[in-house]
């Protein structure tokens, strides 16, 4: 009997060339990257906002411990600081994944070995948890390291900018960070109008913390601040940090940015 080796080899070539298709591109979620998770220290974790400037706050409203560290693919020299991610990992990817999004903000940066792959998102525990199919997240914290797909997406916190004045401020030199920013999130510029003086523009300390030299005796407060998006948005908060205002105290203004990218 004659054999048809060359149609079969064709139709096998065939069969396996449309499964890595399937596989690799059709799973993959439309406007989707890849990318690759690991979680902090432990699954109760909020995580961390220092590189951001943040400092504890991550843990509580409107962070609520959903945020991540990043590489510098994100983090980006501090600039990518307050940008917000969607990302989910498939059951192709990890059998004890959900499939379901979250959302988390970069307060952090995940420096040396994380720059290894091109993009590398460290995510609070509490969040990487969420990753997971219902009571399964413990087998996802036990694979430690997984692959994920990510987007990113307007910051949506449902409430304004709230201006955390920073531990370090005195008369001379005052620096603040801006927390709940929606939209892009990230800032490109922080400009500081005193009761008496133009705006001027703030230097980047650290992260989403800026900050300026301030002279006492004739740079009163209050104080106005002028935030510039990455998109170059900007918005006013006049008079938000009173006459009398403290270090690490926070003043909540009546503006955000549109929820939108």
């Amino acid at each position: 009997m004659a054999t048809n080796f060359p149609q079969c080899l064709f139709l096998w070539i065939f069969v396996a060339f449309c499964s890595y298709l399937v596989r690799f591109s059709f799973c993959q979620p439309s406007g989707y990257s890849q990318a690759v998770a690991t979680f902090y220290e432990n699954p109760t974790s909020p995580g961390s906002g220092g590189a951001c400037g943040l400092e504890n706050d991550v843990a509580s409203a409107p962070y609520n411990a959903m945020i991540t560290a990043g590489n510098q693919a994100l983090f980006k020299q501090g600039s990518g600081c307050g940008a917000c991610y969607q990302v989910l990992c498939t059951q192709d990817q990890n059998p004890h994944c959900s499939g379901n999004p979250i959302t988390v903000t970069l307060t952090d940066e995940c420096p040396g070995a994380c720059n290894n792959d091109p993009v590398y998102f460290d995510i609070s525990g509490i969040a990487f948890g969420k990753l997971a199919k219902s009571g399964e997240a413990s087998q996802l914290y036990n694979a430690g390291r997984i692959s994920i797909f990510y987007q990113r997406v307007a910051c949506n916190y449902n409430t304004n900018i709230l201006f955390k004045v920073d531990k370090g401020s005195n008369p001379n030199f005052f620096a603040v960070t801006s927390e709940a920013v929606d939209g892009d999130g990230d800032l490109s510029l922080v400009e500081i109008q005193t009761s008496n003086s133009s705006w001027m523009p703030m230097q980047r300390m650290i992260g989403a913390t800026w900050s300026v030299g301030i002279q006492p005796d004739t740079q009163k407060p209050p104080f106005s601040l002028r935030l510039t998006s990455e998109t170059k948005q900007s918005v006013t908060a006049p008079s938000v940090i009173p006459d009398g205002w403290q270090p690490r105290s926070i003043y909540k203004s009546n503006v955000n940015f549109p929820n939108q990218l």
